[in-house]
């Protein structure tokens, strides 16, 4: 299969989400012994995780979380607090079950997934799925032209759909998003003040804990590498934005998006740089956004953009930039919860309690009574 092929063929193939099904879901809460609509928020989630799925489901739902790690030419730029190094070590804690998400997805009973997409200095690692592209370990400096060739973002975005196939062929059901990638902050940055054609201040935040100085040739480093790509342009190709300004790891998850969708897979999103990838997938094919859950709301400026973007409205705000995916584990419970009233809490039938009262109308006699004093 020539590249771009399975991408063409899993646009045309995404699904939109099952109103019928979400309708038969809000049925069933209904019938629950508890008042219509007092469970809020975890009522909804579980109707948009029914339209997703298409089915009403019977358990909990099976989950996996992606981390996708890449190395960023931008990093020369000083755009990070930590040296590049840091993200073939994180791929090694990863490995070694030492990470935040590590710890989270055990905890969630989520199955991690961790992929090497282009790290410098990458060794295999066991544990490390290895999805390099076209020999690229790194991008170039987006700040001085194209961050990579169109072709290696094509190939990454394929590669991403495969894993997503794969995931839903062994029964997950969600798939949580994660990254890991020094400088993949300001690419994350860039590629949103493209896409949305905000202004870079409202976008650039302080990543993983820049100073005033590094936060200003972070902003710096986006505004050049705006200017180098010729962008923003609205007419512009979301892939060849992606090419200009994004990350390998962002391409890889543009891809698992793409695919968990066409498979009816719902999308767990993270904090600022994996829904920045969400938005270039909803760009290529706006149905996929029907798939998708945020999970958090990170503290970088350029998260409430997307969000918005996106339409999606988090579940948690606990403050949190890390990313690797720790937002998505720690919305799983919240998942698995709605799914359980869903599935195991007792109707009113079932559990002989009498249900609302029918509204009770004052007698034609009393109304005209109270009419006449």
């Amino acid at each position: 299969m020539r590249r771009g092929e399975l991408l063409q063929r899993t646009l045309a193939s995404t699904r939109q989400p099952d109103e019928a099904a979400a309708a038969e879901t809000a049925r069933r809460l209904d019938a629950k012994t508890k008042p219509p609509g007092s469970l809020g928020r975890l009522e909804e989630l579980a109707g948009r995780l029914t339209a997703i799925r298409g089915i009403v489901p019977v358990r909990p739902p099976s989950a996996a979380i992606v981390v996708a790690a890449a190395d960023h030419g931008v990093a020369a730029r000083g755009v990070s607090a930590y040296p590049q190094e840091v993200t073939a070590q994180m791929l090694a804690n990863f490995a070694s079950g030492g990470a935040a998400i590590c710890v989270l997805a055990r905890e969630a009973g989520a199955r991690l997934v961790v992929v090497d997409v282009g790290v410098i200095g990458g060794e295999a690692i066991a544990g490390v799925r290895s999805e390099i592209v076209d020999d690229a370990r790194g991008t170039a400096d987006l700040s001085l032209g194209p961050a990579m060739p169109r072709a290696t973002s094509v190939g990454a975005i394929e590669r991403g759909i495969v894993l997503a196939g794969e995931l839903a062929d062994d029964g997950v059901e969600i798939v949580g998003l994660g990254e890991m990638g020094i400088g993949n902050t300001t690419a994350a940055s860039a590629l949103t003040s493209a896409m949305l054609g905000a202004d870079p201040k409202r976008v650039c935040g302080p990543g993983t804990g820049l100073d005033d100085d590094g936060l200003a040739r972070k902003l710096e480093a986006v505004r050049r590498g705006l200017a180098a790509n010729g962008l923003p342009r609205h007419d512009a190709d979301p892939i060849d934005v992606l090419a200009a300004v994004g990350g390998l790891e962002i391409a890889f998850l543009v891809g698992v998006s793409l695919g968990a969708s066409a498979r009816g897979l719902a999308i767990l999103l993270d904090g600022f740089i994996t829904s920045a990838a969400a938005v270039v997938a909803a760009r290529l094919r706006p149905a996929s956004a029907g798939s998708m859950i945020a999970a958090t709301r990170s503290t970088e400026p350029g998260h409430a953009l997307v969000l918005e973007a996106l339409g999606l409205d988090p579940l948690l705000d606990l403050r949190l930039h890390l990313g690797e995916g720790t937002g998505a584990a720690l919305a799983l419970p919240l998942i698995h919860a709605a799914i359980a009233i869903l599935v195991d809490m007792s109707t009113f039938d079932a559990a002989a309690v009498s249900g609302p009262a029918p509204a009770r109308l004052a007698p034609v006699a009393e109304v005209a009574e109270v009419a006449d004093a």
